[in-house]
């Protein structure tokens, strides 16, 4: 089916410290051997300054996530393909720089996710699997997992907290999301966003309204 009703979206928003190493590497800025390579030395400078004044070392990353239904792999590849092509144009016509993630860069991003506190660095190879017995969560799983409530849970020596807002509204001011991203700390923010079917979607708006002439 090519039903838009099958199409669902997340929006994900990481903010993870980094080691000095990676935060280094990731303020690098290659010179272009152009004019403006001193505005790009500037700021690589002003970047380094903070790290070394005690930079909270903090790590920004966006990604969107993207999926469909459909009977077979077979079917779904070529959809997939042309979605991603499409978001990639339009990242680009806005003048915003993307790219998709491999396998090894998705297991490195869950790598540092899973080892907030001790900052590893990730090793992996696809060619150490075979040899090794082992699968991709060996190299990515955190030291412990630890979940004693429905909402706490610990992981390493880390702890934290799953919240869930369900947000029925029409329009969602970008105000909250950028209240949230503020906070200095370890922080993930994802929004889930699922394409209804119009009747079920009036069905929906309709059982809200009686709900709250009650």
């Amino acid at each position: 089916t090519t039903s838009t009703a099958r199409f669902s979206l997340s929006c994900s928003f990481l903010n993870l410290a980094a080691s000095e190493e990676t935060f280094a590497r990731a303020i690098n800025i290659p010179l272009q051997g152009d004019d403006f390579d001193s505005i790009r030395i500037e700021y690589m400078t002003m970047l380094q300054n903070q790290l070394a004044k005690g930079n909270n070392g903090l790590i920004k990353t966006k990604y969107l996530t993207f999926g469909i239904d459909a009977d077979s792999i077979k079917a779904a590849k070529p959809r997939l393909e042309r979605i991603e092509t499409d978001i990639l144009n339009n990242f680009k016509r806005l003048g915003v720089a993307a790219e998709t993630l491999d396998g090894k860069a998705r297991l490195a991003q869950l790598h540092g996710i899973f080892h907030m506190d001790e900052q590893l660095p990730f090793r992996f190879e696809w060619d150490w699997l075979p040899s090794s017995g082992l699968s991709t969560k060996d190299f990515i799983a955190p030291s412990s997992f630890e979940f004693r409530t429905g909402k706490q849970f610990r992981m390493g020596k880390k702890y934290g907290a799953v919240s869930f807002v369900q947000i029925l509204a029409p329009e969602l001011n970008d105000r909250m999301l950028a209240d949230f991203l503020d906070m200095e700390s370890n922080l993930i923010v994802s929004l889930h966003i699922q394409s209804v079917d119009q009747i079920k979607a009036i069905k929906t708006v309709k059982r809200k309204i009686t709900d709250l002439d009650k």
